[in-house]
């Protein structure tokens, strides 16, 4: 009797709403498989030779999972937290030696013949976990000390580096997605700006390569006027000098002046040189004027600036050197550097085509020419989001990405009414993930971002995909109801 009036305390105490978005999202994305995968054959949604019906086989375990992970106590999940990531993480050790070749990449275990699981999926619930035992230790605040961030970092980074090592690019960088869970915790907001200018940075650098500015590449250049500008807001903004910066950027206009006034009679100077002698300059202008009243400002001043010329150096040997020949590719055509329809734009050129064809209202269900055609390759995983363009329309693609909206906007909820660290910071990495997920796979199916092969949760094809995500909204529905269940925690 204690058994089944627990059973029922927690069922009550589930948050339906957000499973009632789940299952919405999970059913609604079998009939775009469906229809991304039919053949005018007349095949049954059913049946199980087609994607759809392969589907609904993972759909079934996928229920009984989160059914199983909801009977099991919430306590659980917290004292294994860390056994679970050191499993996760040998497992992704293993795969890069065990793992099945697909497409370049060892990321997948076979399973018999017609099973394929990837462990990248489930590692991101382990180091969920992982991450949210570790902020819930004894005193441990973020921002107290060096060795926190080390600590939280460690758990982030050594399953990026593992699923590399696979040459899974694109899972790997669904992880550094937490560092919205870090900000969220306390970490300085000066991190993400530094990654938003990291990004600028390398976007302008290998977008403008081909025209030549004082000698060197017109991006390089124009990077390192926008360092130039950025020490000047520093000193303004963060160091609150208002006179140096000024100083500082009259001297900038004043030598490109006369840098101008040489180009204009033939007399031309390396650019380099140039630019790297003006930004010297004005940092130990700054370190003369403010060095005795502001040593933490002008010392963070000199060192975002280094850290800034040494990123632009590295972008071109990054570019050229690290990423393979085909996301070089990839990066060029989102960039607008080359076209190649026939190749690496092919895929993103015929979505744009099948989104755009839908329409206000879409062709209805089935009708879609561009996918019936296969037009679209893998229309089916990663490209799913054209399947509902082209039949559903803006209608169906809004209401899709309102449905998604509201899931994270309920789990970012269920996170703020936390009493502990695990639990709100476990629902912020499930938040995260999504945002992830959802914002990329969406961006490079319109052409926003490169093709890093990123599904869309619940609707892409595939079982690995699908039962990640169950793990980890149905682990965090269990630790939100533990939390209405036991007044204590």
């Amino acid at each position: 009797m204690d058994s089944s009036r627990g059973n029922q305390s927690l069922f009550q105490n589930i948050d339906w709403l957000t499973v009632i978005l789940y299952l919405v999202l999970v059913v609604t994305g079998v009939f775009c498989i469906y229809a991304a995968s039919y053949d005018f054959d007349d095949a049954s949604i059913f049946d199980f030779n087609e994607f759809s019906g392969k589907q609904l086989t993972w759909i079934g375990l996928a229920f009984v999972i989160g059914l199983v992970i909801l009977l099991i106590d919430w306590r659980v999940y917290e004292t294994y937290a860390y056994p679970i990531y050191i499993l996760l993480v040998i497992i992704l050790f293993l795969t890069i030696f065990i793992g099945t070749p697909i497409k370049g990449s060892r990321s997948w275990i076979a399973i018999g013949s017609t099973i394929r699981l990837q462990p990248a999926e489930f590692a991101k619930f382990a180091t969920a976990l992982a991450l949210a035992k570790l902020f819930n230790s004894y005193n441990f605040v973020l921002n107290q000390k060096a060795s926190n961030y080390y600590r939280a970092l460690l758990i982030i980074f050594l399953p990026v580096l593992l699923i590399i090592a696979q040459r899974e690019t694109g899972s790997a960088l669904v992880y550094f997605s937490l560092f919205l869970v870090l900000y969220r915790e306390g970490m300085s907001g000066i991190v993400l700006l530094a990654a938003l200018f990291a990004v600028t940075f390398f976007v302008v650098a290998v977008k403008f390569t081909d025209t030549l500015l004082l000698g060197i590449p017109m991006g390089e250049a124009a990077v390192l006027i926008m360092i130039m500008m950025l020490i000047v807001g520093m000193v303004a903004i963060y160091a609150k000098n208002a006179l140096v910066a000024r100083n500082i950027f009259l001297g900038f206009v004043g030598s490109g002046i006369i840098v101008a006034a040489f180009a204009f009679f033939g007399l031309v100077l390396n650019g380099y040189v140039y630019f790297l002698v003006m930004i010297t300059a004005a940092l130990v202008y700054c370190f003369i004027t403010m060095w005795q009243v502001k040593t933490r400002q002008v010392t963070f001043i000199i060192s975002a600036t280094v850290v800034s010329v040494v990123f632009l150096f590295l972008v071109n040997f990054g570019f050229n050197s690290v990423l393979e020949p085909h996301q070089q590719l990839r990066i060029k055509v989102v960039l607008g550097i080359e076209d190649d329809l026939r190749g690496a734009g092919y895929n993103v050129n015929q979505s744009k085509i099948a989104i755009g064809s839908g329409g206000l209202y879409g062709k209805g269900f089935l009708n879609g020419t561009q996918t019936k055609l296969k037009y679209v390759p893998e229309q089916h995983t990663d490209f799913i989001f054209c399947t509902i363009g082209e039949e559903r329309g803006f209608i169906g693609t809004a209401a899709v990405i309102a449905a998604f909206l509201f899931l994270i906007l309920r789990i970012i909820r269920i996170a703020e009414r936390q009493p502990r660290a695990f639990g709100r910071v476990y629902a912020y990495c499930v938040a995260s993930y999504l945002i992830f997920h959802f914002a990329v796979n969406i961006g490079m199916v319109i052409g926003l971002c490169p093709v890093i092969g990123i599904p869309l949760p619940f609707f892409s094809y595939g079982g690995s995909s699908l039962w990640g995500f169950t793990i980890l909204l149905f682990v965090l529905l269990r630790i939100d109801a533990g939390r209405r269940d036991n007044p204590a925690y």
